[in-house]
């Protein structure tokens, strides 16, 4: 299998611990584990607790029981039993895409979006297709090209909702409209949703709640704050499940007891969390809105609530050339947009500490001005 170097992940990989404003991250800020521990008032306990009753054997293959109830909670009508445990969201693409996409197979993906969602079945030897969303629209697709894309021999559509970079997501009646397209050729649906928007009463909806062939993929990495503990889950129906069990003893056998038990902990204290979450995400996104409106070479697709955006920057000047000068003379860390094959944006994780946020945005005008 060939794939291309993974763009956003690469250039992570190379600079983010040399940032001392990083401001390129997507997740809310992560919490630390004194913040984790201290979720229960009793500076720990009761995850210790757990721990301190757990055999450090394989554990549950498939996640524990505590583990598959609690996320089968956050849909409408899922048998826990078809929850299962994953090595992060990439852990979940990856076991979703291997199971279900086969050479010549046809696969229409959303574009840009996290390049795992497109390279991924192409390096499978299928087929693919993007369905291009537009900035003019809101980053929002167009369904007449879905139409046009659309085969007989479809074998799945891959979506980000919220989208990686822009934060934008997709409402559950323009999902439905892809479900009636998807379902005219019997097309599986994935949808990555780690992306969820904050407002309590947001109108979104996860595609296994809308459509039996849909799957639904999510972890505790960016919602959640907990990137650390590198644990993801693929929801779907029973069939779907159990053509994913097999290919899942090859991938990954089990997630590790720690972590089955710090993500049950996690989930457990998660209304603390989004709470916690909800306040620091509007807190900065009005630091950050009253920056964009103040800073003329900037222009930007506003995303609701989601902690990742992805501005436009009128500079004369190569995107990535300026994004690694940023970098080495003032420390503040971005993503270029040419990472998501859109030269002239960056992926601007915005829900960092206030105090980043507001230091790191400075320095990035102060760049800006040695253009005016």
């Amino acid at each position: 299998m060939q794939l291309p170097q993974f763009g956003v992940e690469d250039w992570l990989n190379h600079w983010e611990k040399s940032a001392t404003y990083d401001l390129a991250q997507s997740t809310i800020s992560s919490l630390t584990m004194h913040e984790i521990l201290n979720l229960d008032g009793h500076d720990g306990q009761e995850f210790y607790d757990m721990l301190d009753r757990s055999v450090m054997n394989y554990g549950w293959i498939e996640g524990s029981p505590e583990f598959k109830q609690l996320v089968s909670g956050f849909y409408d009508h899922m048998d826990p039993d078809n929850i299962l445990q994953t090595n992060g969201a990439t852990g979940a693409n990856l076991l979703a895409i291997t199971a279900l996409v086969g050479e010549k197979d046809h696969v229409i993906a959303e574009y840009p979006s996290y390049q795992q969602l497109y390279d991924l079945p192409r390096g499978l030897g299928a087929d693919v297709d993007y369905w291009t969303i537009h900035e003019e629209d809101g980053w929002y697709p167009d369904l007449e090209e879905l139409k046009e894309l659309i085969r007989p021999d479809t074998r799945m559509i891959c979506l980000n909702n919220a989208n990686n970079p822009t934060g934008t997501f997709l409402s559950p009646d323009f999902l439905r409209e892809i479900v009636r397209i998807a379902d005219s050729v019997g097309a599986y649906i994935l949808v990555d949703e780690v992306y969820a928007p904050m407002e309590k009463n947001a109108s979104y909806c996860s595609i296994v709640d809308l459509y039996d062939r849909g799957i639904a993929v999510n972890s505790l990495s960016k919602t959640y704050s907990v990137p650390g503990v590198r644990i993801g889950w693929t929801a779907s129906n029973k069939e779907t499940a159990d053509m994913f069990r097999r290919y899942r003893d090859y991938l990954l056998i089990c997630g590790g007891v720690f972590n089955d038990q710090l993500a049950v902990y996690v989930l457990r204290h998660r209304q603390q969390i989004l709470e916690r979450n909800r306040r620091l995400v509007y807190q900065d996104m009005d630091i950050y809105r009253e920056w964009v409106d103040n800073e003329p070479r900037v222009s930007i697709v506003m995303p609701p609530a989601i902690s990742t955006s992805f501005p436009k920057f009128d500079i004369p000047q190569d995107i990535e050339e300026f994004c690694l000068d940023l970098l080495r003379r003032r420390g503040v860390l971005l993503v270029p947009g040419t990472r998501f094959d859109v030269p002239g944006h960056v992926r601007l994780g915005y829900c960092t500490k206030p105090e980043v946020l507001k230091e790191g945005l400075a320095r990035l005008s102060q760049a800006f001005r040695e253009f005016d």
